[in-house]
């Protein structure tokens, strides 16, 4: 076998797969952002470099490198029977085709020897496939709800009530809409979805339909149609005005201007809520006790590499999986960790950050919801979940037929799904 002693480049269409030095271990992630367009991405290239200093002198070289371009990078490897050294993937993980070639490395054995299971958190079930998991996110991506407490207030709502389940939560938005002062509901749309997903999670029959493949059986079933017609219903008395595709399109009307009462967003918004409203923006989980969190993309090794290389790549997965890394992670990327050692509430008040107290409460709230459910982009996929969102869209039009709406839908999600 041909050994290869430089790095080489071959094209495939516009795209570059590149194959690693012997000696170095080449880690491909997505925060290419300059710090003051995103500066979570500059405290996790931080983190990155200060391992590749820690492991300098070691027979292996760690090189982090980011780029825009990550899937690409991992689906032309994969096409060609390969897989990158290592990459932080997306959020649709690890592709089957990879996985189903052998590309990528099993992490379960040394999770289990070195027992990881509560530094990986929600990764060891979330990942597991068949006893094998094949990637680690450092991450958990939370999602539970953020309220102006403020609004609710005027309108004579409390927390309580408004979250108790979906009837009580529809009853609140329109004391807010009656409030005639610029204010409404909330901010529907691609965040309605949450909606759908959590009335699904709201029945343990539900929640393993959102666990598992979608399937023409769960898309007409009562369950799925409940689901749907309640967050339909809900968004078309919300007003149309108030939805978007793209939830970040009205993020200032929460989190700068206070004219929305609820905004469906992750623990992280924490960080995007202006001084001026920060003392009263609270967050919340889901009516009925609902929380999604997902464990997401995250850290996958290639399966054919030395020794010496798959090791450091296995020593970098405990080093961000590590208390002390993920401490950083929730302090400077504003994110929950995965660990689920850590005291979140102990290390945001050493802080002293309001913000990052805002956070760790959001954290802990999902982190102990009486039911939390994945969300469904990672099991039903974003063509389905593309649909659903244009569909909530459609019904928030005043006069819309919800019912005609919802058997159009019916017809597309089978047809996705083939």
């Amino acid at each position: 076998m041909l050994t290869v002693a430089m790095a080489a480049t071959c094209l495939m269409g516009n795209t570059a797969t590149v194959f690693a030095e012997d000696n170095v271990l080449e880690f491909y992630h997505g925060y290419f952002h300059e710090e003051s367009e995103w500066p979570a991405a500059k405290a996790m290239r931080d983190i990155y470099d200060e391992f590749a200093a820690q492991h300098a002198d070691g027979e292996v070289t760690f090189k982090p490198i980011a780029v825009e371009n990550r899937d690409e990078i991992i689906n032309a490897q994969v096409a060609g029977g390969a897989f990158p050294d290592m990459v932080d993937c997306g959020a649709g993980g690890v592709s089957r085709a990879a996985v189903a070639q052998g590309l990528v490395y099993d992490m379960k054995p040394y999770i289990d020897e070195n027992g990881l299971q509560d530094a990986v958190g929600l990764n060891y079930t979330q990942h597991d496939e068949d006893g094998h998991i094949y990637f680690v996110h450092d991450q958990i991506e939370s999602r539970g709800l953020w309220y102006n407490n403020s609004i609710f207030e005027k309108a004579g709502v409390t927390a309580e009530e408004a979250f108790a389940d979906w009837d009580s939560y529809g009853a609140a938005m329109e004391k807010i809409r009656t409030l005639d002062d610029g204010s409404y509901g909330y901010i529907a749309g691609q965040g309605s979805s949450y909606i759908f997903n959590t009335v699904m999670a709201s029945t343990e029959e539900g929640k393993a339909m959102l666990e598992a493949d979608l399937t023409e059986d769960v898309i007409n079933s009562e369950i799925f149609a409940e689901a749907f017609k309640t967050a339909a219903t809900l968004d078309q008395a919300n007003g149309s005005e108030h939805t978007t595709d793209n939830t970040g399109n009205l993020m200032d009307e929460f989190n700068k201007n206070g004219t929305a009462g609820v905004l469906f967003n992750g623990v992280w918004n924490a960080s995007g809520i202006s001084d001026e409203m920060i003392d009263i923006i609270e967050p919340a989980i889901f009516p009925d006790n609902v929380a999604v969190a997902s464990a997401g993309g995250g850290l996958a090794i290639a399966n054919d590499m030395s020794e010496e290389k798959t090791a450091l790549a296995l020593e970098f997965v405990k080093y961000m999986t590590s208390a002390e890394v993920q401490e950083k992670i929730f302090t400077n990327v504003q994110a929950n960790p995965c660990n689920i050692t850590l005291d979140l509430n102990a290390l945001a008040e050493v802080s002293g950050n309001v913000a990052t107290i805002k956070l760790a409460k959001a954290c802990s709230q999902v982190n102990t919801a009486e039911n939390i459910v994945i969300d469904m982009n990672y099991t039903w996929g974003s063509d389905v979940d593309g649909a659903l969102i244009n569909a909530l869209m459609e019904c928030a039009v005043s006069g819309t037929d919800i019912d005609a709406r919802f058997a159009q839908l019916q017809e597309e999600l089978i047809a996705i799904i083939g």
